[in-house]
């Protein structure tokens, strides 16, 4: 059977193909491929544009404006989204997002565009969910008619939308520096935008005396931003005239509260506008939960039909402005507000401060004045143009009408009453169309005056035209208009930072006593005394056992002193509380320490009022040595949390005591390998100079023998204690008898 040949299509197939690279410099494939998305992001999508929208709320408003949406009733809101499809072609759920933000029932701007009904949840919420599009019903609210005034009369750009079936403006003819009032942010590709709200009134008073005097300060009338969910705006005047000279900088915001001490409750009814209501709640129980904060029995949302509202309940006794004032140090309750002024001007992004921002929105405002004046005096203009080709009519109205009955066809009509009268066509047009029963004196008189009042309409017109500060008065009106109808007090409270009572770092620690505990592994148990009483046995790592125990308070700093000779610092308040059933704190990770170094003697030192440290430590070490140490030696300018060399490192350290301020003489243990111990006074010790200088020689050693305990004596209680007790240093020792530990039932490996 003979084979068949391969068609075209399989030959095709069988063939290898080869790839075929193409190589291209990678700034051109980045201008080719890159710069084309991030511009459309930028100039398309995230930045505002001078009229203070960014391109999706001005396809949303302008397309409810054409539904007739700024009177009558509300529609769906699932209808005004299909609508706002022919200008946005994005998804339904997007441009609904978009509505959502500006409806007054959000409560996300100063002055909302939309007027809505039903659920629309709430800025100040993460979780309280708005509700489907097909059960919210929407329509602009009065305030937005200040966004389209004169926009039928061509005082703004029209652009085709994106399949070229319908023009939208490129810009809405604010009347007023809307960039300002209602915040703004967006991300771009390279670059963000966030711009605060300012109070409406305090914008129009700021523009008026602007347009009056350029070099007028505008934080005068304008001295902050304004929120529309209330909150404290810690107000410092360096940084805030920063921010309006730069467009750039940041303030503090913080929320209200108010306390009702009879039932022990703090009530937060203002939070700062960048955070929710679930972040502090959050926030909250995650300190109580780690013990950072212990006075506090329980949070609640209460927030309901009447506004916000978190209820904290505290313990009895609670300081109520202690605790809030940790509270706003340790959760979103007290948040930073960062301003970055980016604006779209005629297509570039631009960071402008507060008066460039009014130069410029006067700028365009000034241009939209213009092209309303213009367009309203070419409408007065032709209008004037008919009247007066009436006029020559009238004056010989048989005339008219003869011409008219004498022209055999219509066609030439028009043409027969401007060859009659010396009138152009659209004239001839407009006479042609008035019918017989307005042909009556009355009518004649009526038109006559008209053309009078046409005249100076027009004359008053050119002249505003010809002068720019004619043109300023109506600016400067509709603004002194919008701040009565719409101004409204302000929300944001300010607070100058000088007047907020700093509370110090100690008392915004929580204070109660507890005791430490350090194993021989390097776990650092810390358990509240509270904890303690109802605690069974203390829990340790298999094979590990405690070596340490300190009573101290959560205010307390922590040193840690490793046999790398480094001494490490911290708060005790840092250390995460435990159960008794934990192992602890493992220092090691906790501290960064080296693979080889441990920690072998912590010590607890009381903050006092000028922070620095009182008392002695004393350090042994194999070779038989003692340290002498003054605390004072281990303070740094900046409170170091890490001190290498803290002690001369010559020797491997076996153990550390802390002589306290008043408590300078204490009875010490040594024993070295031998079982040799050695009892004496810590008054033998000489205080070194410096703490890297070799300690003095306690224990006498034998060659190859070492010193491996060091402790004070009331730990282990000999009942022959005289036995040990050297008068002079140094000494070896004496043999460790058993009957030393019998009273206490102490074996040497515990030792």
């Amino acid at each position: 059977m003979a084979r068949k040949k391969k068609t075209d299509v399989q030959r095709e197939f069988s063939e290898e193909k080869v790839a075929i690279i193409h190589e291209q410099a990678i700034t051109d494939t980045l201008q080719t491929n890159y710069m084309p998305y991030a511009m459309s992001v930028i100039i398309s999508r995230a930045i505002p544009e001078i009229d203070g929208f960014k391109p999706a709320h001005r396809k949303l408003l302008y397309t409810m404006y054409k539904m007739g949406l700024l009177k009558g009733n509300r529609t769906k809101s699932a209808n005004v989204v299909g609508q706002t499809m022919k200008l946005n072609p994005h998804g339904d759920q997007t441009i609904y997002d978009t509505m959502v933000r500006l409806t007054r029932g959000n409560g996300a701007l100063l002055h909302a565009y939309v007027d809505s009904k039903g659920n629309m949840g709430r800025q100040y919420s993460r979780d309280m969910q708005y509700a489907a599009a097909r059960y919210t019903e929407v329509r602009l609210d009065s305030f937005a008619a200040e966004m389209f005034g004169g926009i039928e009369r061509d005082i703004v750009d029209f652009a085709p939308n994106y399949d070229g079936t319908m023009e939208e403006p490129t810009l809405l003819p604010a009347s007023f520096p809307s960039i300002l009032v209602n915040s703004n942010q967006g991300i771009a590709v390279g670059m963000a935008s966030n711009i605060c709200s300012f109070n409406l009134a305090e914008v129009c008073a700021a523009t008026i005396n602007y347009i009056n005097d350029p070099s007028t300060d505008v934080l005068r009338v304008m001295p902050a931003p304004d929120f529309p969910g209330g909150g404290d705006l810690i107000y410092n005047l360096d940084d805030m005239r920063k921010i309006y000279e730069t467009g750039r900088g940041s303030f503090r915001l913080r929320a209200r509260y108010r306390i009702d001490k009879k039932n022990n409750l703090i009530e937060i009814f203002e939070i700062p506008y960048s955070t929710t209501v679930e972040a502090i709640i959050e926030s909250i129980v995650d300190l109580v939960k780690t013990n950072k904060i212990k006075d506090i029995n329980d949070v609640r949302d209460e927030t309901d039909l009447n506004g916000l509202k978190i209820t904290i309940d505290v313990k009895r006794n609670t300081d109520f402005e202690v605790l809030m004032h940790r509270l706003y140090k340790m959760t979103p309750m007290d948040s930073s507000f960062s301003c970055n002024f980016n604006v779209l001007i005629n297509g570039t992004p631009r960071v402008l401060g507060v008066k460039p921002l009014i130069a410029e929105w006067l700028v365009f405002r000034r241009g939209c004045v213009r092209r309303d004046k213009l367009h309203e005096l070419a409408e007065k203009q032709q209008r004037l143009h008919l009247l007066r080709g009436l006029a020559k009519i009238l004056l010989d109205i048989d005339k008219a009408i003869r011409i008219i009955r004498q022209t055999e066809e219509e066609s030439k009509v028009i043409a027969n009453l401007c060859e009659g009268f010396h009138i152009d066509a659209t004239q001839a047009e407009y006479v042609a169309e008035i019918k017989l029963r307005q042909l009556n004196r009355e009518y004649i008189l009526k038109r006559t005056q008209d053309i009078e009042l046409l005249e100076k309409d027009i004359a008053k017109i050119e002249k505003i035209l010809s002068d720019p500060r004619l043109l300023d008065k109506l600016i400067l009106a509709d603004l002194e208009r919008i701040a009565d109808s719409y101004g409204q007090e302000r929300r944001t409270q300010l607070v100058a930072d000088e007047d907020i009572t700093e509370i110090s770092a100690e008392a915004m620690i929580d204070d109660y006593k507890l005791k430490l505990f350090l194993t021989r592994d390097g776990y650092l148990k810390k358990l509240a005394l509270t904890s303690l009483r109802s605690a069974g046995e203390l829990k340790t790592k298999e094979n590990d056992f405690i070596t340490q125990e300190l009573e101290s308070n959560n205010r307390s700093v922590l040193f840690c002193f490793s046999t790398k000779a480094n001494c490490y610092r911290l708060g005790v308040h840092e250390l995460e509380d435990n159960k008794p059933s934990d192992w602890g704190n493992y220092l090691p990770n906790l501290l960064e320490l080296d693979a080889d170094e441990s920690i072998f003697f912590v010590l607890v030192h009381e903050r006092n009022e000028e922070d620095t440290y009182t008392g002695e430590i004393l350090i042994a070490f194999e070779d038989g040595r003692v340290s002498r140490i003054n605390m004072q030696e281990f303070e740094t300018k900046t409170k170091r949390r890490k001190l290498v060399k803290a002690f001369n490192p010559k020797s491997k350290p076996v153990g550390g005591v802390y002589l306290a301020p008043g408590n300078e003489t204490l009875d010490l243990i040594l024993m070295n390998e031998q079982h040799q111990v050695l009892l004496f006074s810590s008054a033998l010790i000489e205080p070194l100079n410096r703490r890297s200088n070799f300690g003095q020689r306690v224990q006498k050693l034998k060659k190859g023998s070492r010193t491996e305990v060091f402790r004070q004596a009331s730990e282990l209680a000999f009942d022959d204690a005289n036995y040990y007790v050297a008068r002079t240093l140094p000494q070896p020792g004496r043999y460790l008898r058993e009957e030393s530990l019998t009273a206490r039932q102490i074996g040497l490996e515990e030792l």
